[in-house]
């Protein structure tokens, strides 16, 4: 399957260190809650501010190694907010798996009330996550490469 220029292959091999991101964002901030560090501290590491960031190396990525247009930029959005959903997901499934819980299932993020299994949860993230997700951050990537393109040389043209 080809996306702009590029195949899905060639996507992630593109996106791989950002995905090794924003999942080590995952795990220290999973960690720093199982050491029990200051809330405060834990929530600095966010998968959200993660994923922002991956999006703007991600649009620096492509518009640097000339690896394609816009099309590229809304590929590599919906891949990188569908793996920090995902991440996001896989956590909220051990806590319920496990009966314990973590900093994915805490009820300032999660009222399980009437949803103790967080269903409703998962399927938030998994359908308003990755959608809103991908449109606002496709949105942001569109423009962000737009603006690289206008203010910036074309990349190895001096």
């Amino acid at each position: 399957m080809k996306i702009g220029e590029h195949s899905l292959t060639e996507h992630l091999r593109l996106l791989a260190p950002l995905f090794v991101f924003i999942a080590g964002v995952w795990v220290i901030r999973i960690l720093l809650h199982e050491m029990a560090v200051l809330h405060a501290l834990v929530h600095v590491l966010s998968i959200t501010v993660a994923t922002a960031i991956a999006l703007l190396f991600a649009v620096i990525l492509i518009y640097v190694r000339r690896f394609g247009s816009y099309p590229s930029v809304v590929a590599a959005t919906v891949l990188i907010v569908a793996w920090a959903q995902l991440l996001i997901v896989l956590a909220i499934i051990f806590s319920v798996a496990t009966g314990t819980e973590n900093i994915f299932t805490l009820p300032e993020f999660s009222l399980p009330g009437d949803d103790p299994r967080h269903l409703k949860h998962i399927l938030g993230h998994l359908s308003f996550g990755v959608g809103g997700g991908a449109l606002i951050g496709s949105a942001f990537g569109c423009l962000m490469l737009w603006m690289l393109r206008r203010v910036l040389p074309e990349p190895g043209r001096s």
